[in-house]
């Protein structure tokens, strides 16, 4: 009994030495949005990818919600932020360290509409693109989907108000405010109360690499992450998390069935690895 009791205090001690000794990864993601389900898969992705990594990290959420240029910048300088996830643009990978390994397999491309509800029959019977182009869409000011629509010839208004931009298809201030596959139901599940939709028929379609990004120094932690992601999609469990994450979703979605419009992206970074099919969701071949 006194052995069995030694071995397991010697075994306390060393988990506790090696938690203590594990270095923090703080991610862009603060605590109080523990709630907000569009967290919950980048999360565990990036858990998933340290654990695999073989290095001792130990990811730990940021402390507050910051607008997305506050956390590119907090991140860049490496004030607090270790790790960011967001789509890629030039300058981004300019001023920070891509893992260009996108971690949604291209979803944050894939765009449904928040419409209000007594506007689906108008949007079912739309003819054709240039119909929708008439139309007003709205956009965060500083996100790159904004100037990808403009690039494409929508109507499109930005709005530094995450929450106002849903409170405009309420008011019909605008017409719709496009979001990804990924985003649209938990966001309309969280405002319940404005009783809006997701408009039939329609998805607008453009690369847009969701990647983990570090501070552009840092490449100890990027090689971790990279190195982890890797062994996840090799082994198979980065593709499990990504069907429990998003398979709903995409059922839901049912893709392959709509309209796609394709767009083009004029902020896709050269280096975007387009030729591996692996890296990327494709309705027409399922998950």
């Amino acid at each position: 009994m006194r052995t069995w009791f030694i071995l397991l205090l010697l075994f306390l001690v060393a988990t506790s030495v090696k938690s203590f000794a594990a270095t923090p990864v703080i991610y862009a993601w603060p605590k109080n949005l523990a709630t907000d389900e569009r967290g919950d898969y980048p999360v565990a992705l990036l858990k998933l990818a340290l654990e695999k990594s073989g290095a001792d990290y130990q990811a730990v959420p940021s402390a507050s919600v910051m607008t997305q240029h506050r956390t590119l910048r907090q991140v860049s300088t490496a004030q607090g932020l270790d790790v960011l996830w967001t789509m890629t643009t030039p300058e981004r990978e300019q001023q920070l360290r891509p893992i260009r390994i996108p971690i949604d397999r291209g979803l944050l491309g894939w765009r449904l509409f928040v419409i209000q509800p007594e506007r689906a029959n108008q949007f079912a019977r739309l003819p054709n693109q240039a119909q929708l182009q008439k139309l007003m869409a709205v956009q965060g000011s500083d996100w790159p989907d904004f100037p990808v629509l403009q690039a494409n010839q929508f109507k499109v208004l930005g709005s530094g108000d995450f929450e106002g931009m849903f409170r405009m298809v309420k008011s019909a201030r605008i017409d719709f405010f496009p979001r990804s596959v990924t985003e649209i139901w938990p966001e309309l599940s969280q405002r319940e109360a404005l009783g809006l939709a997701v408009a039939p028929k329609w998805v607008l379609h453009y690369t847009a690499p969701l990647y983990f990004f570090v501070q552009k120094d840092n490449e100890e932690l990027a090689s971790a992450i990279e190195r982890g992601l890797w062994k996840a999609i090799e082994d198979g469990s980065m593709q499990e998390l990504f069907l429990h994450s998003f398979g709903p979703a995409l059922d839901k979605a049912a893709l392959s069935e709509r309209t796609v419009i394709e767009l083009v992206n004029p902020l896709l970074p050269k280096e975007t690895p387009l030729d591996n099919p692996l890296l990327w969701f494709d309705p027409a071949k399922g998950y």
